[in-house]
């Protein structure tokens, strides 16, 4: 990363949070949907870092510790010749909304939305601590990069970092598997 980071985007304040969460019941979230799920409110961070640009030349955040600990994951990896690729890392809760919004305007339903994205208020994107990752030559967001030697190198090292898989196959909230899907957890951090 060079030069000057841009400015960080907009976070929601407790009011609009608490606004995009009855937008989100009107929309169609089930009342118990983080019970359900086994899913909790996500709190977005007070101060977000700049971690580069994603594969679309937007800029990127995580919360500090986070961003500090995905950027010494990255350059391992890039030590080792695997190039670790930036698709999504923070978004607001008002942003989850206008994603659930854009699919329901394109017809589907908000059952097949909940499998692949979770509600506004409950993505760990909220929390600055996830990332969405794609390597070169495989499609980002799509299962097909469990086969990448990216994949392999983040199932074995990932850990060491404080970085675990949220979503693997099977999970117990009903996201489908994305193993794209990174959040730092400063308690699974080994050496």
């Amino acid at each position: 990363m060079t030069g000057v980071a841009p400015a960080p985007p907009a976070r929601c304040d407790t009011q609009r949070r608490r606004e995009i969460l009855r937008e989100a019941k009107a929309l169609g979230i089930p009342d118990d949907y983080g019970r359900s799920r086994g899913l909790r409110l996500q709190r977005e961070p007070l101060d977000i870092a700049y971690i580069g640009d994603d594969i679309h030349a937007r800029a990127q955040w995580l919360a500090p510790r986070g961003a500090h600990a995905f950027s010494h994951m990255r350059e391992t990896a890039a030590a080792d010749r695997i190039a670790l690729q930036i698709v999504s890392a923070f978004r607001s809760a008002e942003y989850q909304l206008g994603i659930i919004k854009r699919k329901l305007e394109r017809g589907q339903s908000i059952d097949e939305i909940l499998r692949v994205s979770a509600a506004p208020g409950y993505s760990e994107h909220h929390c600055g601590r996830a990332v969405d990752l794609t390597t070169p030559d495989y499609a980002a967001l799509e299962e097909e990069f469990e086969k990448s030697p990216a994949f392999a190198w983040l199932r074995e090292q990932a850990p060491r970092f404080g970085f675990a898989l949220s979503y693997p196959r099977d999970n117990p909230h009903g996201i489908v598997y994305e193993p794209w899907h990174w959040c730092w957890h400063a308690a699974t951090r080994r050496r």
